[in-house]
């Protein structure tokens, strides 16, 4: 049973195009036929928030007969059953499709594999129809925002994949630091404890954004509303915001961000003063940074243009907009 007649399948990797399996896009319900209505039920609930989403009814040979179309299995059975009949397919969590199995009464959603590469994604958006996502990743059990989430939240993607076990590491012990651009053309050699994230696409702006200390989620959305809106833009055009790092900790933008499903990333002072921004700032009178806003959104635009200048709202939270 499909809920997308025009699924095309592949042979041996995921489908999600030029992204290295971090996002689920084509999913595929397996189930039980006694419990197809369930199926349906999660197909009206989160479908709309991937590419496809197909049913497939079980049989013993489900899972190795579509091996490879999807990016994500939801097992809509016991986790034991999932795990003896997908073992023998495992070989690379990078190519093997994510597995998230939830019981009938959707009361629990457990990522069994590739939960960087899509089942913790997929155990998420189950909790919006009330399962518990029960992620054991390390990052996520520590409440830390480990890499490939990163480049999902970037709308960016992990090149160089066996480079994420010393990346996430470090971001268990605080140490990673935040994401850092290179502008080319330029030729670049990394040690293998270095990840390279790479875009997904090539437009889309970003949200410079600066603050006072304790702004809260309301005063970022509001603020960031009102500059989208001046500009004739609207959420689905941002790709992340932007900010410096002595802002990068501020728990309302952070918690906005999430809310918006946007990544972070924070330039150091140095590169903020490399594209300041036109418009005078009382923090670099004051403390001898340039103005974030407008900086961090010529630093992290593609092309390092300033497509809005910034705007203040609340006396609390200034936005620019860079592309």
């Amino acid at each position: 049973m499909s809920t997308d007649t025009d699924n095309e399948s592949s042979s041996n990797s995921c489908k999600a195009p030029d992204s290295d399996g971090e996002v689920a896009e084509d999913i595929a319900i397996v189930a039980f036929e006694r419990k197809m209505d369930t199926a349906e039920d999660i197909v009206d609930g989160i479908g709309d928030r991937y590419e496809s989403i197909d049913i497939l009814e079980y049989h013993g040979d489900v899972f190795e007969e579509h091996w490879g179309e999807y990016d994500c299995f939801i097992g809509l059975m016991a986790s034991g059953i999932a795990m003896r009949k997908t073992a023998h397919l495992l070989d690379d969590k990078w190519d093997d499709p994510a597995i998230c199995v939830v019981d009938e009464e959707l009361t629990w959603a457990i990522p069994i594999t590739g939960g960087h590469h899509g089942a913790n994604q997929v155990a998420d958006d189950l909790a919006s129809m009330g399962a518990v996502p029960a992620m054991t990743t390390a990052s996520e059990a520590a409440d830390k925002q480990g890499v490939e989430k990163q480049a999902k939240a970037l709308d960016a993607h992990v090149v160089n994949g066996d480079s994420t076990v010393a990346t996430n590491l470090a971001v268990l012990d605080d140490e990673l630091g935040p994401v850092e651009r290179l502008d080319g053309p330029k030729a670049v050699l990394v040690d293998d404890d270095v990840t390279v994230l790479k875009r997904n696409k090539d437009d889309g702006v970003v949200l410079g954004c600066g603050s006072v200390a304790g702004a809260d989620v309301e005063q970022f959305h509001a603020a960031w509303e009102q500059a989208l809106n001046e500009a004739d833009l609207d959420r689905g055009d941002v790709e992340f915001v932007a900010t410096g790092t002595r802002k990068a900790d501020e728990e309302g933008m952070l918690a906005a961000a999430e809310e918006w499903g946007l990544g972070v990333i924070a330039f150091e002072k140095e590169t903020l003063e490399e594209f300041e921004g036109p418009t005078p700032s009382r923090s670099k009178e004051l403390i001898g940074w340039p103005g974030i806003a407008e900086a961090s959104a010529i630093a992290a635009g593609r092309d390092h243009d300033l497509l809005a200048e910034k705007t203040r709202y609340d006396e609390a939270v200034t936005v620019a907009i860079g592309e």
